[in-house]
């Protein structure tokens, strides 16, 4: 269901608007914003736009999201006057990294631009890292080699697709597949579409379409959790495991660049 009625009433008082003040930004009729507010009537995908860019908040935001539970001053500003949703600072203005378990992971698709999935996620602050906006994703499977199921990718989110390196690795989130964690090459952005590939070569390379894409995460460091017994792998010890983390020299990105000189 659309939450659009309730978070644009709550934005427009956010700002101190009233609704002929907002409807005037907007171009449409104060009787038209009326109705959308009371859930009378949905806006169209170009007034969303619209509204998306008044307020700086994502489309998927305005549609799926609770606002009354977020604070709107503890989201991150990224690139061109848009926000990553839902990103939280903290007091500071520190970058919070979010943990997502394994038992998430699932829901990450569903989840993402929802703040009430965001809210329930595990939190820290991890000051070794440089500039950006991470996150630290669980890794599933043996397709990529020396990282094992079980481990930790803690990533930075790419925000436009011409950032993307040929041969490093990243957290791709499609639409279809939901996480997945890979090692990109020929990105073609004209014709549409990346190479996939795994470093453990028993699974083929394959083609993603970059409309199926919802985000891209580049690899920063990680954690293997095979190092550590079973009982020790609860939420707590991981994020306590997280949290001491000191910067160490890693091979994995540097593998894409052997294989491209070679």
């Amino acid at each position: 269901m659309s939450k659009v009625f309730s978070n644009l009433k709550y934005l427009r008082l956010q700002r101190g608007l009233s609704q002929e003040q907002l409807a005037e930004h907007l171009g449409i009729t104060r009787s038209r914003l009326g109705a959308y507010e009371e859930n009378r009537n949905e806006p169209s995908i170009d007034l969303l736009i619209s509204i998306s860019d008044f307020f700086h908040v994502a489309v998927d935001a305005l549609v799926r999201g609770d606002l009354n539970k977020t604070n709107l001053d503890g989201l991150m500003k990224i690139g061109k006057n848009r926000m990553l949703f839902p990103v939280l600072i903290d007091d500071d203005g520190k970058d919070m990294v979010e943990l997502v378990p394994l038992k998430a992971s699932a829901g990450y698709l569903k989840g993402y631009a929802d703040p009430d999935y965001m809210e329930k996620l595990p939190r820290m602050k991890l000051p070794f890292l440089p500039t950006g906006k991470h996150r630290a994703f669980p890794i599933k499977g043996d397709s990529m080699p020396p990282i094992k199921e079980g481990s930790f990718v803690i990533a930075k989110y790419v925000e436009r697709l011409e950032d993307v390196k040929n041969g490093n690795t990243y957290i791709v989130v499609t639409k279809e597949d939901g996480l997945s964690y890979k090692r990109i090459f020929n990105l073609n952005i004209k014709k549409g579409y990346l190479e996939c590939h795994s470093d453990n070569k028993i699974y083929p390379p394959y083609n993603i379409n970059l409309k199926d894409i919802v985000e891209l995460w580049e690899y920063t460091c990680c954690i293997n959790m095979n190092a550590y017994k079973e009982e020790e792998l609860n939420l707590s010890s991981i994020m306590t495991m997280l949290r001491n983390l000191q910067v160490e020299i890693d091979v994995i990105k540097n593998q894409g660049n052997k294989k491209l000189n070679s």
